[in-house]
């Protein structure tokens, strides 16, 4: 018996032509590897970017134009050696700073804020000196003409008008030797920065939180940006 063969009717010109699932299913993967790219991208445009070398461009320092220097704890690098320099040039103008905070404030949480810092200051201040001594770094005794500044701006202040002014000057000088640090310590291959750098984080954010316990800290608009 002969089979019989039905003809086959070709396909409308105007009709699309069906998708296959290993199509649709490419589809879906490019869709999704597209999203997972944005996604990744977007934070980066709206951040300015990440990793080291955005945050030493938003971190101010200063390069003494030695170089990098071996060690026995490691390579010594100039924003090492300037972290280490910053951090007694802290103690030596906001030591005395929290002693007139401990002597002149009218609230508790001024005196405690003055208290914190001389504690905190006076440890820096002896590691600080500890490690430009093992790195021979050499390293200031007293404080910039800024720093002078602002302790004669304390001095001659009293009562509220101290505790704001003491409030803000810290509180500003904290936020930004607060980069610094981050920065030195992903950056630094010295052991003894590494570990000064450690210990400073936590004494220097445990500062930001005790100045702005006061109530009195005038923190930026949003939308400020810091040029310094």
């Amino acid at each position: 018996m002969r089979s019989v063969r039905f003809p086959r009717y070709a396909r409308s010109p105007g009709l699309p032509r069906p998708f296959s699932q290993r199509a649709l299913g490419t589809g879906l993967v490019v869709l999704s590897l597209a999203a997972t790219l944005l996604a990744l991208l977007i934070p980066v445009h709206l951040f300015g970017g990440a990793g080291p070398a955005a945050a030493a461009a938003r971190t101010t320092w200063s390069d003494d134009g030695e170089g990098t220097t071996a060690t026995p704890f490691g390579p010594l690098t100039p924003l090492d050696r300037d972290f280490v320099r910053r951090v007694r040039l802290a103690g030596l103008w906001e030591k005395p700073a929290g002693r007139l905070a401990q002597e002149r404030g009218t609230k508790d949480a001024v005196r405690m804020a003055g208290e914190h810092l001389v504690d905190g200051h006076t440890e820096l201040d002896r590691r600080s000196v500890e490690v430009g001594r093992a790195l021979d770094v050499t390293l200031p005794e007293r404080p910039g003409a800024d720093q002078r500044g602002w302790l004669d701006q304390l001095n001659a202040a009293r009562g509220s008008t101290f505790e704001r002014l003491f409030a803000n000057l810290v509180r500003t000088a904290h936020g930004k030797v607060f980069a610094l640090v981050a920065l030195v310590r992903d950056r630094t291959a010295n052991a003894l920065v590494r570990e000064l750098a450690t210990r400073a984080n936590t004494v220097v954010l445990d500062h930001i939180t005790v100045l702005e316990n006061t109530g009195l800290v005038d923190f930026p608009h949003p939308g400020n940006d810091e040029k310094k």
